[in-house]
């Protein structure tokens, strides 16, 4: 399988990306969900939304949500679909918070909150009748893993979703693109969130992240049957899915 290059947040630290990523998000936890709003300019829920409402999403009874963070992406899901949802995360502060939002809106007999890594899914094989990712991927510490533990969860004919940043192929919007995301956003993160190097960390690894058919064929590695991509905000971001062979068995 297709590796990506490792982006780790911290240069300064020794410990591995894994432990890095949640050292990070636990500190940036209190603000993540007002960041990501400003500096996606609220778009990121419009991505999400195109997301849930993909048919192998949408038609799910169960669903995992990987790397779920502040719950953002299970609480859409809660709100558009009937479907029970399963929201794990390996850092505790992102999930703190996620149970406060899904205890706050009322889906808490509908949204399981489960800190797990996602590499090591303590679930059942064929488990889940969809699994989505929003933003995680590019997380993992070896995302090769994840994937084929989200394949190895999901059931025949069941779909994986996962949204992630990429970067524009037009040339102008690119320039403008990467400026923003190279001097922009770690300075309005280092503002708010007082640590400059999570958000610089968001840039390099968004940039270092295999996009389009490089990622689809990385899907196809895990053993996903058909895997394919489109492209949200002129190339912002990207949608991939992939799709577990066998007939599909939902309820």
């Amino acid at each position: 399988m297709e590796s990506i290059k490792e982006i780790r947040p911290y240069s300064e630290l020794s410990s591995d990306k894994k432990e890095q990523v949640t050292i990070m998000f636990d500190r940036i936890a209190r603000r993540y969900d007002l960041l990501n709003h400003l500096l996606s300019f609220n778009t990121d829920r419009c991505w999400r939304k195109k997301l849930v409402r993909l048919p192998g999403i949408r038609k799910a009874e169960k669903i995992l949500d990987v790397a779920a963070g502040t719950g953002d992406l299970s609480l859409l899901a809660a709100e558009m679909l009937k479907a029970r949802i399963v929201a794990t995360d390996i850092s505790e502060g992102m999930l703190r918070i996620a149970t406060s939002k899904i205890q706050r809106k009322g889906y808490q007999d509908r949204i399981q909150c489960v800190i797990a890594d996602a590499e090591k899914l303590p679930f059942d094989a064929d488990a889940f009748d969809a699994v989505m990712v929003a933003f995680g991927v590019r997380n993992f510490g070896n995302p090769a893993k994840g994937l084929s533990e989200m394949f190895r969860v999901v059931r025949p004919g069941g779909t994986v979703a996962i949204l992630e940043f990429s970067v524009p192929r037009l040339p102008l919007f690119r320039h403008l693109y990467l400026f923003y995301f190279r001097r922009v956003v770690p300075f309005i993160g280092r503002l708010v969130s007082g640590d400059s190097d999570a958000y610089r960390y968001l840039n390099r690894s968004a940039e270092a992240f295999p996009q389009g058919e490089h990622f689809c064929r990385m899907l196809r590695g895990a053993g996903f049957a058909v895997a394919d991509s489109f492209p949200v905000t002129l190339g912002v971001a990207r949608i991939y899915t992939g799709v577990k062979p066998g007939h599909v068995k939902i309820g």
